[in-house]
């Protein structure tokens, strides 16, 4: 398979973006999964914050069509994936009362079974002004350990859902788990316009569209003083980030990980970046070279997922960006 599109759809110029800084939600009221769940006087209370702070909410149906134009004022994306009953249940008669719009990432294969959504409920959904339905798989297994053959089946399997049960193919995807190879990142940028991972960070027009940053969103990292400081960040614009393989072994654990920053872009080497190489997170050591960050991790990544992030202060505005590897064991 040739090169992933990714990189040629974007622009690559320094663009002065604000950015569209997308949260990502799974379950509503479902407190004894607290790694998946947010309670729903904390989400009103985030949705709260966002309106304080004069933030506008992103409507999801010109994401894609107005991707490559820079924002003169940052925007707030919301996300959620899997389509769980408790978002149904919970959530979504909020966000209808409150107009708020969102993009529900649905897996096809649990739909109608116990804890999820029926086919019903996201038409209505999809029916509705605000609500946008994203593609997130049909298994929504580990897709990065099965084979290339397997994974494409997944995918085509969902999309045959998708059409049969909607009407269409949903253009933006989800990577279940935030994982993905860049095999499948090359086969999603051939047959989607936008994906996400689950990765941190704030999406300008030179990010690369087949692995956008989302926050996750849990009652962990959900706490209101967090959500108020992760609201405010800003992009943090770069040129390329390499390797552009985020699947990594034995013989690429550690990855040496370069990020070329604009001619235009002030003050890299006040960047400040941390990792979890090794099973904690630490500060980074960082070298740079002309516009060239270069992170050496100091330890090999642990199975099963290695995060950098990566801030900088710009005269009193965070920048962030973060990035994921997936790493495979022994």
């Amino acid at each position: 398979m040739d090169n992933s599109n990714s990189q040629e759809n974007n622009s690559k110029r320094y663009s002065e973006d604000n950015g569209i800084l997308s949260i990502m939600y799974h379950r509503f009221n479902e407190n004894k999964y607290p790694s998946t769940n947010i309670k729903m006087d904390i989400f009103d209370e985030q949705m709260k914050i966002i309106k304080e702070l004069g933030y506008e909410f992103y409507d999801p149906k010109i994401f894609i069509s107005q991707f490559e134009e820079p924002k003169k004022n940052k925007k707030i994306l919301i996300t959620i994936d899997d389509g769980f009953k408790s978002f149904y249940n919970e959530a979504w008669p909020y966000l209808k009362k409150n107009k708020i719009p969102f993009i529900l990432f649905v897996s096809t294969k649990p739909i109608g079974k116990s804890g999820y959504m029926t086919w019903d409920e996201i038409l209505e959904i999809e029916n509705s002004e605000i609500g946008f339905i994203g593609h997130h798989s049909h298994t929504h297994d580990y897709l990065i350990d099965v084979s290339e053959e397997d994974f494409i089946n997944d995918i085509e399997t969902a999309s045959k859902i998708f059409q049969e049960k909607l009407g269409y193919i949903p253009p933006i995807f989800s990577y279940p788990f935030g994982e993905y190879s860049l095999f499948m990142k090359n086969y999603i940028s051939k047959n989607f316009k936008i994906a996400f991972g689950q990765h941190s960070g704030v999406i300008d027009v030179n990010k690369d569209k087949f692995e956008l940053p989302r926050f996750p969103i849990n009652e962990k990292y959900g706490e209101l003083k967090r959500f108020k400081s992760l609201i405010n960040y800003y992009p943090l614009e770069y040129k390329s980030l390499k390797p552009e393989q985020k699947k990594i072994n034995s013989k690429s654990n550690p990855p040496k990980l370069v990020v070329e920053f604009f001619d235009e872009q002030k003050n890299i080497n006040n960047i400040n970046c941390y990792s979890n190489d090794g099973g904690n997170w630490k500060k980074s050591n960082l070298k740079f070279n002309k516009n060239n960050l270069i992170i050496e991790f100091q330890d090999p990544f642990i199975p099963r997922r290695g995060r950098v992030n990566c801030s900088l202060n710009e005269n009193g505005i965070w920048r962030w960006f973060g990035t994921q590897f997936t790493v495979q064991k022994n």
